[in-house]
């Protein structure tokens, strides 16, 4: 059996998910790990048992690293990924991809130039209700889709914001909920719903007063295929409440899936208490499998670690991908379209306007796409 040697790149909650997968995945050689704090990457290295190290080159050429996933705060993903595709190695990505635009182009650039697999996590693409939505669209069994929903009604606390000293600044989070805690319910909008024509977007932040980036933000879209979409993102709701995306067809059939329930996930927190479901499903014929698929997702939930198993099998399939010299299920030109909608939102409440797409790096500004009021 071929192995990949492999290493992980930032050694936060998420990396324990990752280096769990790597050491149960047969095909992956887990030997390395780095970190920007050196006592950090010692421990981490000494809990899995692989090698610590302070320099990401010296790592990809002393042990021979053929893939890194990286798991830094999510600003600080470009520079490590760019210096190891740099060296031939492929790279894989925590979600979002970047918080700006122009890391996304850097590190795409760079894949391109060296020809290795850049890829990014968004494992709920992997969940079974979403493949059902994934299908039903590919089989035209609810026609052409003609309106995508999100909504995230969310709750993040004072102590998360103060388990990880980089949350809630711009700086080394990069934005609020639409940055980090729905990235994976806008990734499934364009996945379902297909290229943006433009969007009008605000934010804001209503009662978190001791973080600087947003709480709430919400938009309209306009598709390229003339479908209209909105998103609606929150972590004001005390309790969590739920996560839905929903897709409403032309021949009037309805389908969603509730991806997260009133127990929002958290990288560190060993359990999720409600299995994601297909909440809506009217296509002519299969209106009553809802029950159905509600005890067969409810009976497989219960038996795995939620946590770990979808990023396990997403990681698995980067893995052979490599292998296999083929393109691995989500691409990292996927997960810059996620960066597009967020950093969207953010300029259209700058500029009052809907900002058409596809959207380039602004390179004439300093205002991080209007995410910091002053530009001077």
């Amino acid at each position: 059996m071929q192995k990949i040697k492999t290493a992980i790149i930032g050694c936060g909650k998420v990396a324990h998910l990752h280096a769990a997968a790597l050491q149960n995945i047969q095909e992956s050689d887990f030997n390395a790990v780095w970190s920007r704090t050196h006592s950090r990457a010692e421990e981490f290295a000494a809990k899995y048992k692989v090698k610590a190290y302070h320099d990401v080159e010296e790592m990809i050429s002393d042990a021979g690293i053929e893939a890194v996933l990286i798991c830094t705060a999510h600003p600080f993903h470009a520079e490590p990924a760019i210096k190891a595709m740099a060296l031939g190695a492929h790279v894989l990505v925590e979600k979002p991809l970047a918080s700006s635009l122009q890391d996304c182009d850097a590190m795409l650039e760079t894949a391109r130039k060296s020809k290795v697999k850049f890829n990014m996590i968004s494992q709920r693409r992997f969940y079974k209700p979403c493949q059902r939505i994934r299908s039903a669209i590919d089989q035209g069994k609810i026609g052409k889709p003609i309106l995508g929903t999100t909504t995230v009604y969310g709750w993040r606390d004072k102590d998360y914001y103060d388990s990880d000293p980089w949350r809630g600044s711009w700086q080394d989070e990069g934005g609020g909920v639409m940055v980090n805690q729905a990235s994976h319910q806008l990734d499934l909008l364009q996945w379902y719903m297909g290229e943006i024509d433009e969007l009008y977007g605000y934010w804001d932040n209503f009662n978190h007063p001791y973080i600087e980036v947003e709480d709430t933000a919400l938009a309209v879209i306009r598709f390229k295929n003339g479908a209209l979409g909105n998103i609606i993102l929150s972590n004001s709701q005390n309790p969590a409440l739920y996560g839905k995306v929903s897709i409403h067809g032309s021949n009037g059939a309805s389908i969603g899936v509730q991806t997260e329930g009133g127990q929002m996930a958290i990288a560190g927190v060993p359990t999720i208490s409600t299995p994601p479901l297909n909440d809506i499903w009217t296509i002519a014929g299969e209106e009553n499998n809802l029950d159905k698929w509600e005890k067969e997702d409810s009976a497989f939930f219960k038996n795995i670690d939620p946590m770990q198993y979808y990023i396990q099998l997403q990681i698995q399939d980067f893995i052979q991908a490599i292998i296999e010299d083929r393109e691995a299920k989500v691409t990292a030109e996927e997960g810059r379209k996620t960066v597009e909608i967020f950093s969207a939102i953010y300029r259209s409440q700058r500029d009052g306007k809907a900002i058409k797409f596809p959207l380039q790096p602004e390179k004439d500004r300093n205002d991080f796409d209007g995410r910091i009021i002053n530009d001077h």
